[in-house]
């Protein structure tokens, strides 16, 4: 399945029906005066988050929604029907952003809320209400009131407990992987990972949900490597485990531009609590490792746990720490196995 976290779309609501001229003839009824009735109401736009998607690649073929409009009035003061709603559905997570992107106009961070988006026109009225003491015979009648339309973003927020953050080839496909049910691609080069990846992590009979994005490389902010587009996706993160790769030139460092990156996109991602993982210890003398992990707790103050996502060292005390951070309760956590958790990998 294709990953997609951002499209445009035109919405564009029903229009009110027309309301009926119309005139009773019926025998012996010698003035048989109005009856035209009223017309229906246009068709809603409804916006609904439901489970189990997690890409609105769906909206790149299909960019146009309309409501039905509602049907006009008859004779004998028949309504017209009511135009049908309109319900688009979107992965919980998604925002609807103005077309310029600078408003949220809605955001569904749960499965099932249901929103009104744009409301059908009303109905026009039918001649018979028209009829007054003085005005026998009206045959004026509304014509519906206008439907609503506009082009709106979607952008797409995947909901996870953790999330995973680093420099490309810092571990992070390689540890979700092997403690989460997805399959994202590893290779020994960079930015292997180009799309986020979510999986679903169990540990102590709970699950929850891990956001793996593209590795971060100094500049992202600023458009550098894939940039820093797909760091949205772990705003509603609990908690970031930060891996950090032992073999590479220098992980003080590497640490450092990570942290920076975040700063600079801000949303408070820097401060969100963050779990430090030393990975790929197994490919580093022992000794070095030791150092590493004294000088990288020195520069972020903070503990530093040492792991090895490809022989599995050290993972659970990582899934220990971050299940700590997560809390007792999560909302976004997964259901228990053999219910239908809504998750799956990308």
């Amino acid at each position: 399945m294709h990953f997609l976290d951002q499209a445009k779309i035109y919405i564009r609501s029903g229009a009110g029906g027309p309301g009926a001229v119309s005139f009773r003839r019926e025998k012996f009824m010698e003035y048989g005066g109005p009856d035209g009735g009223n017309g229906g109401k246009g068709g809603d736009i409804v916006f609904e988050a439901v489970a189990g998607l997690n890409t609105l690649i769906d909206f790149r073929y299909t960019q146009h929604f309309k409501a039905e409009r509602g049907h006009g009035g008859s004779g004998s003061n028949r309504t017209g029907g009511g135009g049908e709603d309109l319900v688009i559905k979107v992965p919980v997570g998604t925002q609807v952003l103005s077309e310029d992107k600078e408003h949220v106009l809605a955001d569904f961070t749960e499965p099932g809320v249901k929103r009104v988006f744009l409301r059908g026109g009303d109905g026009g009225r039918g001649n018979a209400s028209y009829k007054t003491s003085t005005n026998r015979t009206p045959r004026q009648h509304g014509m519906g009131w206008p439907n609503e339309e506009m082009w709106v973003w979607l952008r797409l927020k995947l909901l996870a407990d953790a999330g995973l953050v680093g420099l490309p080839n810092a571990g992070k496909s390689t540890f979700i992987n092997g403690v989460t049910n997805a399959n994202a691609k590893v290779g020994a080069y960079p930015f292997t990972t180009t799309r986020p990846q979510l999986g679903v992590a169990s540990r102590h009979g709970r699950e929850f949900v891990i956001a793996d994005i593209p590795g971060l490389i100094e500049g992202a902010a600023d458009g550098a490597g894939i940039g820093d587009r797909f760091l949205g996706h772990i705003e509603r993160c609990r908690v970031l485990l930060h891996l950090v790769d032992a073999s590479g030139d220098d992980p003080v460092a590497a640490y450092k531009i990570v942290r920076k990156e975040l700063d600079k996109y801000g949303a408070d991602l820097v401060g969100k609590p963050e779990v430090i993982g030393l990975n790929k210890i197994d490919a580093v003398d022992p000794a070095e490792v030791k150092k590493l992990a004294t000088k990288l707790k020195r520069a972020s103050k903070a503990e530093v746990l040492l792991l090895s996502g490809a022989s599995g060292d050290g993972v659970d005390a990582v899934l220990d720490r971050l299940l700590e951070a997560i809390g007792p309760v999560s909302p976004m956590e997964a259901p228990k196995t053999g219910e239908d958790s809504g998750w799956s990998p990308i």
